[in-house]
């Protein structure tokens, strides 16, 4: 089994949105044979290829899909920015749907490495909020407003970081590809931007 053999089961499913419990069942089956073949065994340690934007091309978590079943709003292009220096990461997913409500919802966390491969994360706050009014193009571009802590347009809520806790497993990581285990159980397979 190979990384392009997983990359070809994931393609036409829609980030997980359209695959059956067969798919799951291939998809999952692939993953574990290329998670055998990491070339990074001490993903937190190799930040230069940890670091960046990395866009969600598949999950398994039902909480996250779930953003796409609504019939007023669709879900967009989910990312998960990882700022290693600052141990910082960026969740953020795009909304779109009725004219002019296009929206983001982002999710900022810090973590701290446990293990070679697992990461302690504390979510600290969400935002919610329209694209035009936070300005909003891309990650790279929106990620500084965020550090910031200047005050945005849109409903920004605290979270606390004591109950609002997981944490993630990199089970793979190359230049382009990151794979990613939550506590929850669910698979994250995510392509470098």
């Amino acid at each position: 089994m190979s990384k392009a053999e997983l990359l070809g089961a994931i393609a036409g499913l829609n980030r997980g949105i359209l695959a059956s419990p067969g798919d799951r069942k291939r998809v999952a089956a692939l993953t574990t044979d290329v998670e055998a073949l990491n070339p990074t065994p001490d993903p937190l340690a190799a930040t230069d290829k940890l670091a960046g934007d990395w866009r969600l091309i598949y999950t398994s978590s039902q909480a996250l899909l779930a953003l796409d079943r609504s019939p007023i709003v669709k879900l967009g292009h989910i990312y998960q920015c990882i700022r290693p220096q600052q141990q910082r990461i960026y969740n953020i997913a795009e909304i779109y749907g009725v004219p002019l409500l296009e929206g983001v919802i982002s999710v900022l966390a810090r973590f701290e490495p446990l293990t070679q491969q697992r990461l302690q994360v504390y979510f600290e706050r969400s935002i919610v909020g329209f694209r035009q009014w936070l300005n909003y193009y891309s990650p790279s571009q929106f990620i500084p407003q965020l550090q910031s802590r200047r005050p945005l347009l849109a409903l920004d809520v605290p979270l606390n970081d004591n109950e609002q806790q997981g944490w993630l497993d990199i089970t793979y990581l190359d230049d382009d590809l990151r794979i990613a285990r939550g506590n929850e159980g669910s698979l994250f397979i995510l392509s470098r931007v």
